[in-house]
């Protein structure tokens, strides 16, 4: 999706904000944030930037937390560069822009990471919630409540698709998609609620977390160095916010639920899962992507059909064999079976 900004402005603002010469800006088709654009710019010499516009709700925090953990040594984030005042992002019309230097490589969703890459993922992420940083780099996040509107909205979908039919021919298809899997949805938004209601009246320890650590926000450049990007869902929570996506099955590895635990693990260390909380995450997620990937194909007002046909695909995919509610329910008898051995 392109903002409705001239790429003729984007480049005046860019060159009197970084002092930079601009040869070209390239949208680059990647990403599935739907509030996110993102550009290759290009610079006299060769150099090239990664341009990050976003329209939808900005965190300073997404900016200033790896800029926070570069400067004290982690090499596992993308610092941004600051403009000639000194600042980590400037303003487009009403969105945000940020810019990074370019960093060629392959997400981890593209090419599966290695036993190695695993290994620095988890200590990376053991870096984050280890870290502590000073309120003015962290003030705007917000903190876990366990609240999520996305369980409400799915019912919502859930009722709306027993109305009148939808205009678009993906629309037609997911309705009746979600009509054939509705049992299945309502019985998910039920046990997440019953979960948000065990965790709320617990003193559960908050780390830092980036909470969407999937294998598009892993990076692998051409020297085989993994970094960690995306940082707008940053949030205080239960360190399984984090770890819940280590064999959730958002992605495809080719590794077993048990090698994607003992490779991440061998770089994270040794942890006490709180079960609850994990199989509350993974059900929470399903919601969201339901919620997210519905929104974009119901409220589209043209057939963009390879859009359409992504989120669709996306979509399904939750309910796929060893898919991620397959394993959410996995999870589940886990944490079951353990409160039953603790009652």
């Amino acid at each position: 999706m392109k903002l409705d900004l001239y790429d003729t402005k984007i480049i005046r603002c860019l060159e009197e904000a970084y002092g930079l010469c601009i040869e070209s800006l390239t949208l680059l088709p990647i990403g599935a944030d739907f509030k996110t654009t993102v550009y290759r710019v290009a610079a006299p010499l060769g150099k090239s930037y990664f341009l990050k516009v976003r329209s939808g709700p900005f965190l300073e925090a997404s900016v200033t937390v790896p800029k926070y953990l570069w400067d004290l040594g982690a090499r596992h984030v993308i610092s941004p560069l600051p403009t000639k005042f000194g600042d980590l992002w400037l303003t487009l019309g009403a969105a945000k822009a940020v810019l990074y230097p370019y960093v060629e490589g392959h997400t981890g969703a593209g090419t599966p990471l290695s036993k190695e890459h695993w290994h620095d993922f988890g200590a990376a992420v053991k870096n984050l919630h280890l870290t502590g940083f000073p309120e003015n780099v962290t003030q705007d996040i917000p903190k876990e409540q366990f609240s999520s509107t996305a369980g409400i909205v799915v019912k919502e979908f859930l009722t709306r698709i027993e109305g009148p039919p939808f205009e678009t021919h993906v629309a037609k298809k997911t309705a009746a998609f979600l009509h054939s899997k509705s049992a299945e949805i309502r019985r998910i938004i039920e046990q997440t609620e019953i979960l948000a209601n065990i965790l709320q009246s617990r003193p559960l320890e908050k780390v830092l977390c980036h909470a969407d650590l999937h294998g598009w926000n892993l990076l692998i450049d051409q020297s085989s160095t993994l970094f960690i990007v995306d940082w707008d869902t940053l949030i205080f929570a239960p360190k399984e916010r984090d770890l819940m996506f280590v064999g959730a099955g958002i992605w495809d590895t080719t590794l077993s639920q048990a090698e994607e635990s003992a490779y991440f693990y061998a770089g994270y260390g040794q942890a006490t899962i709180n079960h609850e909380a994990l199989c509350y995450y993974r059900f929470e997620r399903i919601l969201q992507d339901l919620e997210e990937y519905v929104t974009h194909i119901i409220s589209s007002q043209r057939e963009d059909a390879k859009s359409l046909a992504e989120s669709f695909h996306y979509l399904t995919s939750n309910f796929r064999a060893d898919g991620t509610i397959e394993r959410a329910w996995a999870s589940w008898k886990i944490a079951s079976s353990r409160a039953r051995g603790r009652s």
